[in-house]
Order: structure tokens, then sequence, then C-alpha cells
């Protein structure tokens, strides 16, 4: 954040942190935000927006005293480029601090789940980038990157879309940061309330099997936070000298540095080969944040061939990604544009509306043909993940299976050391951009199309056997 001085910044950071505070306070006297289990962040980012210029501002017009609105055009310039770096920490994140299966033992307890997964996210490719090309591009002029725009807004989320903003810009889509968060948004409500109309309805179907008995009720209360399966079994030893919390921190700073050395690496290399400028080689337009996910994993690796998995704790790596998130999504939101929204408005209806249904005929046609007996508390788990985040996957699958019986909860856990990687904000949704811009949307729908209808096949032919080894077992 060059040009900004550190007093600014750390204003900056102070707002956005009481501005979570007051949407905690907020969310306890609306009922209906704990309806739809909306994450503090998001209200937070909401209020903030309506007390930015574009807002508040505008309200007051060009001559009032709150023309730039509540908090002053310094500290919303802060905002504008903190998730672009706030991403780097949740990323670097991912793997550190776990002690990971075998990949057998994960294979064989989330394959149908990382596939079903897989296919959701890959037909929100398909779908966007026909959507793209059919309409979007011909008949409103947006840009070909608008088919990546549902994978990475419903799957990935607001980090992801957040994260993004930089790539948008420097592929000349500057509108498709905010179209991005608002999607992202759309889908996160939405999912809560269709997963939860969903169940209910599955709750009452004669044709569909699933371990809740009774309708959910507005009255019920769930713990989403807690959705890593996979802390490290010993706690660190206190050490007078240094806090644990520290040493966390310095993990993922080391786990960004590895994966800027990476980054550095392949475009030095891209360099030698195409012989073209640094900034001009396909490796320059993919951003950081997806291999600060390989600096982590290539630190978790090398700590646990030491012996030194209890050294970070996983519990304070997701208590610092924790606030790193919440922190991005505020100032997200905080900044996103209302007038991009508001010019591509029918394009947004048009993309919402094709992903939500997507999700929702995936999970009703597809899904029964990937994982037999207990489909349907698999299946939510995943519907909540393609159209919100993982922690909304783990909020469906537990008011589908309250009681834990089906084994959904932990093969959706497992599924993400498979999936996270690589999709829903992982290197494939990284490279989706650049991708695009570079062979344009209709090889890219080509190649969404075909990966789409593999993982289909796969998933079909995995439940078949599965099935054909119970019958002779």
């Amino acid at each position: 954040m060059d040009g900004f001085a550190l007093r600014t910044v750390a204003l900056a950071l102070s707002i956005l942190a009481v501005l979570v505070l007051a949407a905690m306070g907020i969310r306890r006297h609306v009922p209906l935000l704990r309806r739809l289990f909306l994450p503090n962040a998001v209200t937070a980012g909401f209020v903030a927006l309506i007390l930015g210029p574009q807002v508040l501002g505008n309200l007051t017009g060009d001559s009032g005293r709150f023309s730039a609105g509540l908090f002053g055009e310094e500290i919303v310039a802060v905002w504008r480029e903190l998730p672009g770096l706030l991403i780097n920490v949740v990323f670097a994140a991912i793997l550190l601090g776990k002690t990971l299966p075998r990949p057998r033992e994960i294979w064989r307890a989330s394959a149908p789940q990382a596939l079903f997964g897989a296919t959701l996210s890959l037909g929100q490719y398909a779908l966007g980038l026909l959507l793209a090309v059919a309409v979007l591009v011909p008949v409103f002029n947006l840009s070909e990157l608008s088919g990546a725009l549902l994978e990475i807004s419903f799957t990935g989320g607001h980090g992801t879309a957040a994260g993004l903003s930089s790539t948008f810009s420097d592929l000349g889509f500057e509108e498709g940061t905010a179209l991005a968060l608002g999607l992202a948004t759309v889908g996160l409500i939405a999912g809560i309330l269709l997963g939860t109309l969903l169940i209910n309805i599955a709750v009452r179907s004669t044709k569909v099997t699933v371990a809740r008995q009774e309708e959910v009720t507005a009255e019920e209360d769930y713990e989403i936070g807690k959705i890593d399966q996979y802390d490290t079994p010993e706690a660190l030893e206190p050490d007078p000298a240094t806090s644990p919390l520290t040493i966390t921190a310095g993990a993922i700073a080391l786990a960004i540095g590895l994966g800027l050395l990476i980054q550095q690496t392949l475009i030095f290399i891209s360099v030698l080969i195409s012989d073209a400028p640094a900034d001009e080689t396909f490796v320059s337009e993919i951003p950081l944040f997806p291999f600060t996910i390989l600096g982590g994993a290539a630190l978790q690796i090398a700590i646990s061939a030491r012996g030194w998995s209890h050294a970070i704790p996983r519990h304070l790596v997701n208590q610092v990604s924790g606030v790193a998130l919440d922190l991005l999504i505020t100032a997200a939101i905080a900044t996103l544009s209302l007038s991009a929204i508001g010019d591509n408005f029918v394009p947004f209806l048009l993309m919402a509306a094709v992903a939500l249904a997507w999700s929702v005929g995936a999970l009703v046609w597809l899904a029964p043909r990937f994982y037999g007996e207990r489909w349907f508390e698999r299946a939510i788990a995943d519907f909540g993940q393609s159209s919100g985040t993982v922690a909304s996957g783990f909020l469906l699958v537990d008011m589908a299976d309250p009681e834990a019986i089906s084994g959904a909860r932990e093969g959706y856990g497992y599924k993400q050391l498979l999936f996270e990687p690589f999709l829903g904000g992982g290197m494939i949704t990284a490279l989706a951009l650049p991708i695009v811009h570079s062979v344009g949307a209709n090889w890219a729908l080509v190649g969404a199309t075909i990966l789409c209808l593999l993982t289909i096949l796969l998933g079909i032919r995995l439940q078949r056997r599965t099935a054909e080894r119970t019958v002779v077992g």
C-alpha cells in the first residue's frame, strides 16, 4: 500500500474491526440476519457501504459535510487495496497446520463428494461461458471474462471475488469485481434459503431418505464456526520467549514468501522460454494467492517431515486467517461499485438465476447417481458450498443430519483437502480469468464442458463400482 501513511492504514484497519463489532450487535437485534446466517463481515461491509461515499456521500451532495461519506477518501482508498493483500493470508493458511491423512484415505472418504463438487464448479464455468458467448457479450457488451464469474462468486465466495480484484482490473474488466461481490452475496443468501427449503421438502417427501425427521424451524441455532476437521492433535507447549500466535503469524508469512518465490521462479522460466517481458507472460497474469497455497503446503510438508507438526496449532492458524477474511470481506463490500451492478443489472440477474438453477438441478438429478444411499445429506453440503462458502455446506449438512449419522460431515470435510487447493478459489479459479483472456470464451467453453462431462462420468462410474462391490460383499 505505497503512498498511504502508516497512521491512515492503522485507522482504516481499526474502523473495519469496529464495524465488525457493530455488526455483531446489529445481528443480535435483527432476527432476519440470524435466520439467514449472514456472516458479521458481510453485514459490516454493507454498513460501511451505506455510510461511505456511494450512499451517504451521494445523499448529502458534492458540497455536503459528508460528501465523501463518514470515513473520508483516504480511509476508503486503503480499503480498496486491502483485499488483494489479505487474500494471500487466507489462502496461505488453507493447508498450514493440518495433519494430512494419507491420500488413499482421503480418496476413499471423499471421492464422490470431490467429484460432485468439481462437477458443480465446472458446470458453473461451462454455463457461465455459454451465457457469456450467447447473451452477455453480444447483447450486453460485457467482457468475455464475465463467463468465469459464476464459479468465482458462488463457489469462491466473497474472499475469492475480492482477491481477484487486481486481476479483473489488469485484464480490463474493472466492473467484474463489483459483479462478483454482488453475485457472492446473492449466492450466500439464496443458498441458505434454498438449502433450507430443499431440506424441508426432503423431510416431507416419501422418495428421499434423509436423517432429519422434522422440518427446520426459525428458532433453531447452529454452530457454523467450527469447520476444520483436521486440527493437529498436539498443542504447542508454551514458550516464554515467543507467543504461539506470533509463531503462527510468522509461519503464514513464510508460506506467503514461499508462494512469492514460486511465482517469481515460474515468471523467470516463462521469460526464458517465451523471450517476452516479465509483465507480459501468462504467469504474470495469475495473482499471488494461489501460489501461497503451494507455499503453505510445502512448509507443512517440511515441518511434518521433521516431526514439528505440533509447532503450528491449526486453531491459531484459523484465528489469524479468520481475522484476515473478516477484514477482507468488510473492506471489499464497503468499496463495492454500486454503479457497476446498476449498469449491468439484467446480466447480473441472469447470471444469478443460471448459477442457482444449476446448483438445484445438479442436486436433484445428478446427486443420486453420484452417491447412492444417503445421497441427500452429502449433496446438500456440496450445494451449500457451490452457492456460498465451505461453512454454508457444513451448516446445511448439520440441518439435514443433526445427529451426524450419515457420515456426510466427515466426507465433506475430507473433500476440502482435494477441492480447495484447485477450485472454489484455488489454482483453477485463479487461472480461469487469464485462460479466458488468452484463449477466448469459445475455447474456454469447450474445455470447461469437456471437463464437466468427464467428472460426471467418473462420478457415476465410481458409484456403480461401489454399488457392485457392496452387492458382491
